[in-house]
Order: structure tokens, then sequence, then C-alpha cells
């Protein structure tokens, strides 16, 4: 307390209500191939709804990351995903057809929001991959582009200058530069419309236009052409000057934009429209009644699913400035564009293992459940690594498809032999193999590894009982949607896969399919070697490690150890009333922190536990005995 120089009250208010913090325990995580989503960016994703939505539908290349994914988040709702990306390979499609990799928003922020670079056109999709390809963009900037009666007339030898069923329409002007592919023409005084497919470059009698479908009636000469916007009608009104810019002089500054789904890769309807946005601006400081921006580009950034903006459509000079005293340019076109150049992108081993970096560090991320996603030794070894160094979590990872998928006879060896490459450790779990289901976004049947499942088994544990429980047997460890098993091993071969810690999945008739083993993949005899005790110590550790901080910096002194003391007793009295330690001590005294371990600054703690064991083998003996035995004369002796 401060030393008061002349008379008066001080005030001082000390907090000791410290308590043991909870913490998670059933966040899970992924680092894999997705068609869509951001890139080398850790994104958290509560259902199978969100992850379609974020990181797009499988395909016949991520299928095994996706369902992956999709089925730990049948037990939970808590999925940390990180999309691996090729610096090389992977691109976003853009609407000039060169592609650019944009990883995420901050990437996005750093290195494309300004409008220097035109090398890619207006836009660029939101996110890399192919699937961006299917995405068209149309801009209409003035009234004059949403509609216009075109300064030329349908021409032709005879009295009928088109006849029905035409679908080419010659013209007394070259019209190349009022009219260009997408536009709608009516030659009927705007009673019926079609789309314009190309426009020959000419002057008469070369002049003509071509229509995506033939006319229904004769056309006579002199007739005169409309054009309007191809999507119009999906506005209804043409942009003008919005309130805010007229109000300080300027003029011209609405636009419409659309966004279009060309090949149905999103909505599974080809020419399905995803976004639009109506009498959008073209100030940089336009506002709504309500005071949130109306600059286009800011409301595209920040509400596109699909769009990043890269640069004004070309001759938008002035596009982009304030609004005082400003006549917007006025552009006569729309702008029409396919998105092109979007690539996947090459996702092998490294990608996925630098995707896997952002959870290295458990001060930026949060995670309890590392999931492999396909069988493979090289990235399942990393995450062991990974899971080792952090000490919070666990790694997840089923063996190789192709060591139970048509595999008959030879499932054990190959576990087996996948086994015998990886390290031993009790931050890994594996089982035994992949799991058949339906895909209902591609309408076939997949072969998808466990490991996903496994997690979500240990997630749903935390849910209905505590992690220190063991997520095995029929109580708990179930697995769902499951067709069938690739393989289903028997008895003696569950027996081989087991002393080797592997985990055996289980079909058992007319009970379902169960995980039926707790083991960890520590190779020695050790109470550490069972997944509920790792997962106990994972919670005791991080919670008590927490708890410890507010010791710091205070003196090493009986007060200060008696207040750890008293913080961390009622915590493990806690787990223990709740089965998951069977006794402890809590060892903080004079013995342990000595003279010379308080001049080197240090503090001490010693915890002892004993933890709660799970029950993995029953023997039930049955003892016939004749009639006119009492049982007190032989129970116990055999």
């Amino acid at each position: 307390m401060a030393f008061q120089l002349s008379p008066g009250v001080n005030v001082s208010e000390i907090d000791l209500t410290t308590i043991v913090p909870s913490v998670a325990t059933s966040i899970g995580a992924i680092a894999g191939n997705f068609a869509w989503g951001p890139t080398r960016e850790v994104t958290t994703i509560s259902d199978e709804v969100r992850l379609v939505q974020r990181f797009g539908k499988p395909n016949s290349t991520n299928y095994e990351y996706w369902f992956s994914a999709a089925n730990f988040l049948a037990y939970s709702n808590s999925l940390k995903v990180v999309r691996a990306a090729n610096t090389s390979s992977t691109l976003n499609a853009t609407a000039n057809g060169s592609g650019v990799l944009i990883d995420n928003e901050s990437d996005y922020v750093s290195n494309h929001e300004t409008a220097t670079n035109t090398t890619y056109g207006p836009f660029a999709a939101r996110f890399a991959g192919d699937i961006g390809n299917s995405l068209r963009i149309s801009i209409c900037p003035s009234a004059n582009a949403f509609s216009s009666n075109v300064t030329a007339q349908v021409v032709g030898a005879t009295t009928n200058a088109v006849t029905s069923g035409a679908t080419s329409i010659t013209v007394n002007a070259n019209v190349s530069s009022v009219l260009q592919t997408g536009d709608l023409v009516s030659v009927d005084g705007g009673t019926s419309y079609v789309r314009v497919t190309a426009v020959t470059d000419a002057e008469y009698p070369a002049a003509s236009i071509t229509v995506a479908s033939a006319l229904t009636a004769n056309v006579s000469n002199n007739t005169s052409i409309l054009r309007k916007w191809q999507y119009a009608d999906s506005f209804g009104v043409a942009p003008g000057t919005s309130s805010y810019v007229s109000s300080r002089g300027g003029s011209g500054d609405e636009l419409h934009v659309i966004v279009v789904d060309e090949d149905g890769q999103f909505s599974s309807i080809a020419n399905t429209v995803v976004e639009k946005y109506s009498f959008v601006s073209k100030a940089s400081d336009a506002t709504n009644n309500d005071g949130s921006t109306n600059y286009y580009k800011n409301v595209i950034n920040n509400r596109s699913s699909y769009l990043w903006w890269m640069t004004h459509q070309p001759g938008g000079t002035n596009w982009g400035n304030t609004a005082a005293t400003t006549t917007f340019t006025d552009l006569t076109n729309p702008f029409y564009a396919s998105f092109t150049a979007g690539a996947d992108g090459t996702i092998g081993n490294s990608e996925v293992i630098a995707a896997a970096d952002f959870f290295a560090n458990p001060d930026e991320v949060d995670i309890n459940l590392i999931i492999s996603g396909p069988g493979n030794a090289t990235v399942a070894a990393d995450l062991i690594t990974k899971a080792e160094t952090r000490k919070d979590t666990i790694a997840f990872i089923s063996p190789t498809k192709a060591s139970v998928v048509d595999n008959a006879g030879s499932e054990v060896s190959s576990i087996l032999a996948f086994r015998a490459g990886l390290t031993s450790s009790s931050y890994a779990v594996l089982d035994s193999g992949y799991k058949y289901q339906y895909d209902k976004y591609n309408d076939v049947y997949r072969w998808v590894p466990l490991n996903g499942d496994i997690a979500g088994i240990n997630a749903r544990t935390d849910l209905e009982r505590d992690p220190w429980f063991s997520p095995g047997g029929f109580n708990r460890g179930i697995v769902r949607n499951v067709v069938k098993l690739a393989w289903t091993p028997t008895k003696t071969e569950r027996d081989e896969l087991y002393v080797q810690g592997v985990n055996p999945i289980v079909s058992f008739q007319g009970e379902g399919v169960v995980l039926f083993g707790d083991k960890t993949m520590l190779n020695r005899p050790s109470v550490f070697d069972r997944i509920n005790v790792r997962r106990l110590f994972i919670v005791l550790e991080k919670t008590i490690s927490r708890a410890a901080r507010f010791s710091m910096f205070e003196f090493n002194d009986q007060f200060t150890r008696a207040q750890f003391i008293n913080l961390v007793e009622p915590y493990l009295r806690d787990i223990q009333g709740r089965r998951g330690i069977t006794d402890f001590r809590v060892v903080c005294d004079e013995t342990n922190n000595t003279p010379e371990v308080i001049d080197r600054n240090e503090f001490i703690g010693d915890i002892y536990i004993k933890p709660a064991r799970s029950i993995n083998f029953i023997q039930l003996n049955f003892v016939a005995v004749r009639t006119g035995v009492a049982f007190d004369e032989i129970v116990g002796r055999f």
C-alpha cells in the first residue's frame, strides 16, 4: 500500500476469489484440402451447413478431408479448419482470366485492396479454387447502360428483313460499340427480348447481331432495335444519382452489381443469381440513411460471399472520388465477365503440414482433438510431433485406405506396418480403418477414414460425461453414419492390433459399429497408454497451470503457498467426486520450496494423482454346485 504524506483514508481492494478456470476439451482441428474458403487461416466451424458454406462441398479429390471434418461435427459443434494451399498453383479466379492467390482477408487487405493493380480485372473470386470459375459478374453503371434505343435498324433485301426462326439479324450500322455479348435486344417494340451471343464488328451490309434463341415472328425492314442490360429485370429500375451525392453537388454515382453462378457449381442450378447489390455508389464517402457505407467497393467486400473488389470497371476514371461536386463517369455499356483461371492447385504432404503449422502454438489456437483425415504416415508423424510439443491435445490417426480397403487377408499386417512407422506417444490415437458412407452432395458412396469419428466420440464423451471417461464401448463408443466397415477384425485380429496400440472398430450384429478400445499409441506399459488417463492429465495440467499464473510475481512465502493449495485442492476434490481420480495430494511447502528454490525465484507445487482406470477386461466365473452345497463353503475358493 502507498504511504500517505498527510492525513487521509486510502481504500484498496484485494481480490482473493481466484479459482481454477474451466478449459475447453472438445475443440477439434483439421488441416487439409478443401474446394473453397480461406487458405492458411484458422476458421471455426460449428456444423455441416457452415462447413459447406465456407469450405464448399466435397469432391473426388478432397472428400476424405471433407468427410473427416463433417463426421466430427456430427458429434460436436466446434471445429477449427485450416485449408491448405499451394503457393505455386492454387489460384483465385478473376474477371479477366489472370488467376491470383488471395489467401484470406488479411492477405487481401495487405496486398490487393487498393486499385493500383489492374492485372486481374474489376473482381476476383473470394477464395481460391476451380469452383470459382463457375462465377459470372455484371455491372450496370448508368441509366444508359440499363436500357437504350440502339441507333440502328433491321435491314434486308425484302419486306421481311428477318424471317421467323432466324438467329442472325442484319443491321444498317456497326453496333459493336453499343451492343455486346450478354445484352438483351428486342425487335418487336419491347414485347420480347433475346440475348445477344455475338456482335459483328463491321459496317453494313456485313453488320449483324447473333442471338441465343430463334425469333418467333418475321421482322420487317427498318425496324428499330431496343436493348437492355441482361439482368435489368432483376432490378427493375435503372441506377441514377443517390440522394447523398445529389445533396453534395455530384451526380451519376449509382450502379447495380449482380453475381451469377453460371455453371451451377455453388447452387447446383446453372445461371442462378447468388448475390445482387442495388443502387450502390461510386463515391468513396457515400453512406446510407443509417450511416452505413454505400460505396460499392466496401459493400461488396463487406457483404459478398463470392467476390473481392480489385479495381474499377474499365473507363471508370473518377470512380472512388468523394461525392462533393463530382460528376461520375457515365459509362454507357454494362460490364460482363465470366471468372476464369481459378485452380485448386496440387495439395500434397508439404502443403497439408504447412497448414497444420497454424495449430502449433497453444497460446494462439486452443484445440484438443486433431483430426488427420486420410491415412498418411508423413502427415500423421507431423501431427503427433505437434501434439507432443503442445501437450494439450491428441492426434487422431487412421491407417492408409490401401491397408483395409480391398486388402482382404492382409489388413492386420498392413495396419501394423503403418503403426511401426510412427513414434510411440500418449498424445496420439490410432484406429483400425475406414467406413463406407453416403455422399449426398454427389450421390455416391465413399470410403472415409474413421479418425474424424473417433475424435468426435471423444468430444461427445465430454458432453455426456467428462474427458476422463473412456470413449470406447457400447455406452459411448457408437460410430455414426456407417453403411459398412471396410473390414471388421475378429477377436484374434483385435488381440494382435490392441497389444500394438491400435483401437479396433468393430461391427456387432444388432448393436452397431463400436470403438472397441481406448488405447493411446504409447508403447511402454504406463497409465498413459489409455485415452481417458491422457485426457484427464491434459485437463488437470491445463487448468491448474492457468490458475498457477496468478501466483507469478508474488512472494514465495507461506501465504502464497497456502493460497495455491487452497486453489488446487477444491478443484481436485471436484474431479474426484466426478470419478476422474481416486485420490490426490498437493505438496507446496518448505519441503519442496527450499531456500535454494526461493533464491532462484522459483515456485514448486507437487501434485500427486491416482487416476481412475477404465475396465478393458471382464472375467465372469460361472460355478455349478450340487443341490446340497452351501455357497458359504465354496465362495472365494476358486
